[in-house]
């Protein structure tokens, strides 16, 4: 079967109203035609720029708009960030993702993240960056050093994006991310929910990936973790709407799995306060990748011990080969060629 990118959203609609062990059969089905069900890719993030942010996401205790005692830093030093990146890889993590709180970088700092760039692939490391906003002049400098994934998230639906987010709008989002493709970097892209949306928000917000004109090769799926000071962290605490329902939680993992069938789907803030049953749940809906180590970018993670007893009781093992869309776009191939027979 061909992957689509023609989803509509009552399609998406009806796969979260499946029944739940239907939904999971077909996620699961989905993903053994195209991933090896016993794989999970290991990824470390690591702060490399934090706080200060001029942005005013209401999730994020790195915006200057938030009260969360987290301190403005600058760029860390290249060879701080090469050291991070060679302790993640004798962890076992294939791939190396680094955040910078800007709305955009300054030019002044490309140098540098050019220099961190081409340091972490010659560890043989796939490496990743979150900076914001690029130019195109940015994403081809990014190409050329060799960058392998640009994280960029569109956070939620489109209906639900102006109430979280006001000083970046989704389309200068999808502008960066039309820049990140035309330079030839692969796309992670994804999004938070528990941030009080509703069902039909979780379905905007799948169908704005899946209807991308590729998918992204990586979608990263967050539970909101309530940071107090936070716009949203202050909303939520201590209310049911601060954390998704498990079950609607796994749902969302698998219809993203069935929409966007070779892209890596990867549990990402929240997986901490998820119980093992729950994360068994979403590696069997389709969940391929997470971050281990104890630190996300301002938040606690679960963290390479907690991970390695988990994966020993489920029977999993951390992914070596190449992700699927990934090798098959190295190759060449086009969107109608990217078909795999169930």
């Amino acid at each position: 079967m061909p992957l689509r990118t023609d989803w509509t959203r009552d399609e998406i609609d009806a796969l979260f109203d499946l029944p739940f062990t239907e939904l999971l059969f077909q996620a699961a089905t989905t993903h053994r035609a195209h991933h090896a069900p016993d794989e999970v890719q290991l990824c470390t993030l690591l702060s490399i720029k934090t706080g200060g942010c001029p942005e005013d996401c209401g999730y994020c205790s790195q915006s200057i708009y938030a009260d969360s005692g987290v301190a403005a830093t600058k760029l860390m030093d290249v060879r701080a960030v090469l050291q991070s990146a060679a302790q993640a890889r004798d962890a076992g993590s294939q791939r190396f993702c680094m955040g910078a709180a800007w709305r955009n970088p300054k030019d002044r700092d490309m140098p540098a993240i050019v220099e961190i760039v081409k340091g972490v692939r010659a560890m043989g490391m796939e490496t990743c960056m979150t900076l914001g906003m690029l130019t195109p002049a940015q994403a081809a400098m990014l190409a050329e050093a060799g960058l392998d994934y640009y994280n960029h998230n569109i956070d939620t639906s489109p209906e639900l994006y102006g109430e979280i987010i006001t000083t970046r709008t989704l389309e200068d989002r999808l502008e960066t991310l039309d820049h990140v493709r035309a330079a030839g970097i692969n796309v992670c892209s994804g999004g938070i929910v528990g941030m009080g949306e509703t069902r039909a928000d979780r379905v905007g917000f799948i169908h704005t990936l899946a209807t991308l004109p590729r998918h992204p090769e990586s979608v990263p799926i967050n539970a909101l973790v309530p940071i107090k000071g936070t716009v949203l962290g202050n909303m939520l605490a201590d209310t049911p709407l601060a954390r998704i329902d498990d079950i609607e939680f796994v749902r969302t993992v698998a219809v993203a799995r069935i929409t966007m069938p070779q892209s890596m789907v990867r549990l990402s803030a929240g997986r901490e306060s998820m119980s093992e049953a729950t994360q068994a749940l979403c590696f069997l809906a389709g969940a391929n990748s997470i971050f281990t180590g104890d630190r996300l970018l301002t938040a606690a993670n679960a963290g390479d011990d907690a991970d390695a007893a988990l994966f020993a009781r489920l029977g999993l093992k951390a992914l070596t080969g190449e992700e699927p869309l990934r090798a098959a776009r190295a190759c060449g191939s086009s969107p109608a060629e990217l078909a795999t027979a169930d």
